[in-house]
């Protein structure tokens, strides 16, 4: 589809039946700008795509509510959004429409004088200077909506109002439920009456009692089935109508047949003056079928609990303050700038930011985070959250849809519609079933009239024939399974784009994960600096300067570290950025260059004197750049780069599902090795170029893997695009995300896992349903046509048929529902770190104070604070070079006490066990910890300086995690 290509989820109320959603797919396909149609009788919605410049999103809306069903516009939580609101008719009436034109026709006729179409229209088209939301929109939304109504109600015939499309058109299913039960309780309550004073009643039953008022049992029997046909069972006649209107044949009108077959030839008896009738079959044919359809409504309608949750989640009022004042509006109302109060334990109205106060926000429902977050001013918080423990101001920043809840919202519906290839071929296959039920119900009627069978008894197997057949448990195969599996990874926090990615995890047997920012934190920070033959002071702030003009997060840290010492800033000029090696950039007239060892070798540099201490450090797992001034080596800086607190446990998960893991990066391969290694990962592709990783994804796939490419960044897209699945990480960049299949809005690797299992789960519950519904077709038909009466003896009634048709759509919808019980990897419990959510990641305040120095010429000294110069090859390789130098070390300052805290990694003791980390309770060897502490006697570890710091704050707590 090209850029002109828009999609939009339409609430299409109504659509009872499963192969009745061909009716509005058919319809609209037909329609000028449609380009495609996704509708789904589970969540009452369709996907449609269409060209904005030939359509518009009203005039999808007129057609739809003229297919007989109801719809007020787009599919949007509640409160937040107006469903009405359409972006298209400016840019329509520009290319194709003059104002006030209706769309055509349903029957393609002349198009009519304007009525409910003028009504629904907004103000864009005749007033583009008025489009768009002002105070009163709400008011004229409803006025439109009501008028519209008025309009839509008088256009009704008696036939409409008393099918599905006027008395079910904007039900809830909850309504459409009840409704059914009650049509079932009508035809059940007055089956009883009219199977007693029939044929069945009088021999089998040896019921004696005489008709009321002297008639004759049939014309009775027509009498009490008139309630029967014209309201219980007249949802079937109106749907058969649409859908023969719509050039479609469904499930409608099969039932519609078959009732209207047995009901009518014994009207036709009655009225001739009597003989062999079926009112008790067109009765009880009706009662099963509404009684199958009933339960399964009620089956599938639990399909839906994790969207229906979705769209209700905003509140319904905000308090926005105006000066000094707190004035209630509703949700919908607030715009960006609007300042909000929200009181603990009240929801977040919309998208903001906090202007003042300090709380913890669950953003469970949203994001499946399952500790609240901290927020504090600056923080980003999400609409439809729950604010818990203080009072927090919150500038608006996003509202309607493009919040992060109607974005959700929308990536979900639109996954939920989607079909997967087998469901597209089970819809045309349903189409034809319901061709090959009708033609092998007359076959069946001649072939037993020929066998010199009676005309009743050759009507009864023809009825059977065409009722038993069940086009809707082939309509209902994968929807169910794929509304089921995206609302369970929904409620993890696992958002799949379409069903096609379903499917796609369903087969993956590699995957391949990106280092930073997806299995670690994505925060490096300088551990250790050794400047050699220049000043340290001198050198960072030429390092510092450089490193301004980079984005890279490894550049950042290099900035924060040289902020932290208040090193004087100076500016760079003719900065130059060598991607996936390193940079260069003048600074004061001196040229300077930091990066790997294979930038320093391009650029013919001698980097003897650094060589040692760079290799070494990077033997650890640190990332060392390398720093030259002027054409000679200057020093390094090393960084490191925490892993996830989940990342072990998510490859644990993968390899227990049999998958193998990869990981590819950008990095060394000493420290990708490292991390590897404490990981668990299967191999490593080290050193990888941006520019290359979709061609190692494709060298992968060649040697006949399906692989699943899981990033966060911009260079990760060509790699997600190239893979059988993209997972995006949520707190990735919107070009990761847009380029995946898949995002994990709680950016945990854990979810990759996830996602994959309910994949499988998914594919195989598919699966099962279109065996069964195939299945059960193929054996059902031709007992029902008596083809083994002779032989076997079996024979199956009207009624019995009916009951195997209903059953056969309640397998499938509650087979479906049972992959509710998939078991999915258990999140990890809850730390005191793991509440604060990387997809709305809080910035760290105070650092700067955290984050100290300290300069020796004593090596004896810099042993015992720098990890690594524990090195006697990297000791001795420093001292040398540093000409008594100063080395420059990281030293955190507790808050709490008078002397410094001086971290020290050195391995303790002899063992190789791993240690936890007492703040994020991650397993670390002690031998490669990033920071150490002492507290009453007892040595801590920890992965990252980040969870240093943490303990720092609050040594006692995480020092005595009893207490």
């Amino acid at each position: 589809m090209n850029a002109q290509t828009r999609t939009v989820v339409l609430e299409v109320e109504g659509v009872s039946w499963a192969s009745s959603k061909s009716i509005v797919e058919s319809t609209l396909l037909r329609r000028p700008g449609v380009l495609l149609v996704e509708a789904n009788p589970l969540s009452q919605t369709a996907n449609v795509s269409y060209d904005p410049r030939l359509t518009s999103q009203a005039q999808l809306r007129e057609w739809v509510i003229e297919c007989g069903y109801h719809c007020a516009g787009q599919s949007v939580p509640d409160h937040i959004c107006d469903p009405a609101h359409d972006p298209d008719q400016a840019l329509l009436g520009a290319h194709q429409m003059p104002a006030g034109q209706a769309p055509a026709k349903l029957d393609d006729t002349p198009p009519a004088p304007p009525s409910m179409s003028e009504h629904h229209d907004h103000s864009s088209i005749t007033t583009p200077e008025g489009s768009g939301h002002s105070g009163g929109t709400a008011g004229t939304v409803a006025h439109e909506d009501h008028t519209g109504h008025d309009h839509a109600m008088a256009d009704r015939s008696m036939q409409e109002l008393m099918g599905h499309g006027g008395s079910h058109a904007g039900m809830s299913m909850a309504s459409m439920i009840r409704d059914m039960r009650n049509r079932f309780i009508v035809a059940a309550v007055l089956s009883v009456p009219i199977i007693l004073w029939s044929p069945i009643g009088r021999d089998v039953f040896g019921f004696t009692v005489p008709a009321p008022f002297g008639l004759r049992d049939d014309v009775f029997s027509l009498i009490l089935s008139l309630p029967v046909i014209f309201y219980s069972a007249w949802i079937f006649f109106d749907g058969a109508w649409r859908a023969l209107r719509a050039r479609t044949l469904d499930m409608m009108v099969l039932v519609a047949v078959g009732v209207g077959a047995g009901w009518l030839y014994s009207v036709a008896i009655t009225l001739t003056g009597g003989g062999e009738v079926f009112y008790e079959a067109a009765t009880v044919l009706t009662s099963f079928v509404l009684l199958g359809h009933w339960v399964e409504m009620r089956a599938r309608g639990g399909a839906n609990d994790a969207i229906r949750t979705l769209l209700e989640l905003a509140p319904p009022r905000a308090v926005v303050l105006r000066g000094d004042e707190e004035v209630e509006v509703p949700t919908a109302d607030v715009v960006p700038g609007d300042l909000m109060l929200v009181r603990p334990g009240a929801k977040i109205p919309t998208d903001g930011t906090v202007e003042e106060g300090d709380s913890e926000v669950d953003e469970s429902m949203v994001t499946g985070e399952s500790l609240p977050v901290p927020k504090t001013a600056g923080s980003a918080v999400i609409g439809a959250t729950v604010n818990t423990t203080g009072t927090l101001r919150v500038r608006a920043t996003k509202v309607g849809a493009d919040t992060a809840l109607a974005q959700i919202v929308a990536l979900v519906q639109e996954a939920q519609n989607s079909k997967a290839p087998g469901q597209r071929l089970a819809d045309r296959a349903a189409f034809w079933l319901v061709l090959v039920a009708l033609i092998g119900g007359t076959l069946t009627f001649v072939a037993w009239l020929w066998t010199g069978a009676s005309v009743s008894t050759a009507i009864l197997f023809a009825i059977t024939v065409v009722v038993i057949t069940c086009p809707d448990a082939l309509g209902l195969a994968t929807p169910t399974a794929i509304m089921v599996g995206t609302g369970l990874g929904a409620k993890r926090g696992v958002l799949f784009k379409n069903a096609g990615a379903l499917e796609s995890a369903a087969h993956i047997d590699t995957v391949v994960l990106d280092k930073t920012g997806t299995l670690t934190t994505g925060e490096p920070e300088v551990t250790d600096y050794l400047p050699v033959g220049m000043n340290d002071i001198e050198l960072l702030s030429l390092a510092a300067a450089a490193e301004r003009e980079s984005e890279h997060p490894l550049a950042k840290a290099v900035v924060a570290y040289a902020d932290a010492r208040n090193i004087p800033r100076r500016t760079a000029t003719a900065f130059r950025n060598v991607t996936g090696l390193g940079a260069v950039a003048t600074v004061d007239g001196r040229r300077v260059v930091m990066g790997n060892a294979r930038l320093m070798a391009d650029e013919g540099f001698d980097m003897t004197a650094i060589s040692a201490a760079q290799n070494n450090l990077a033997a650890t797992g640190r990332t060392a750049i390398a720093l030259a001034v002027d054409g000679k080596a200057a020093g390094v800086i090393a960084l490191a780069d925490a892993p996830r607190p989940t990342a072990a446990a998510s490859i644990t998960a993968l390899h227990e599902s049999g998958i193998e893991v990869v990981m590819l990066t950008g990095d060394n391969e000493p420290t990708a090795k490292r991390v590897a290694a404490l990981l668990g990962i299967d191999s490593v592709i080290a050193e990888v170029l941006p520019q290359d990783k979709s061609a190692r994804i494709a060298d992968l796939q060649r040697s006949g893997k399906k692989v699943a490419m899981v990033g966060d960044g911009v260079n990760d897209a060509p790699a997600l695009a190239q893979a059988d699945l993209g997972i995006a990480i949520g707190a990735g960049t919107d070009v990761a995300i847009e380029t995946a299949d898949v995002v994990l809005m709680r950016s945990d690797p854990l979810d990759v896992p996830v996602a994959l299992r309910i994949g499988k789960g998914t594919v195989r519950k598919m699966r099962q349903n279109l065996g069964w519904a195939v299945g059960y077709n193929v054996v059902a038909l031709p007992i029902a046509a008596g083809v083994f009466v002779s032989s076997l003896g079996i024979m199956l009634s009207p009624e019995i048929a009916a009951i195997s048709m209903s059953g056969s759509s309640v397998i499938v919808a509650v087979n479906a529902l049972l992959l509710r019980r998939l078991r999915l990897p258990a999140q990890a419990a809850p730390t005191a770190a793991s509440g604060n959510s990387e997809s709305t990641r809080l910035p760290r305040h105070g650092s700067a104070d955290a984050i100290g120095h300290r300069s020796t010429s004593d090596n004896e000294a810099d042993v015992a604070v720098n990890p690594a110069l524990r090195d006697p090859n990297l000791a001795a390789a420093s001292a040398a070079a540093s000409n008594a130098n100063p080395v420059v070390e990281i030293n955190t300052h507790p808050a709490h006490e008078d002397q410094p805290m001086t971290y020290h990694e050195e391995h303790r003791t002899d063992s190789t066990t791993l240690v936890t980390d007492p703040v994020c309770g991650m397993k670390i060897d002690p031998k490669t910890a990033a920071a150490t502490r002492e507290h009453d006697g007892v040595t801590f570890y920890f992965c990252s300086m980040r969870c240093a710091d943490t303990f720092d704050a609050d040594p006692h707590r995480y020092g005595h995690p009893h207490i």
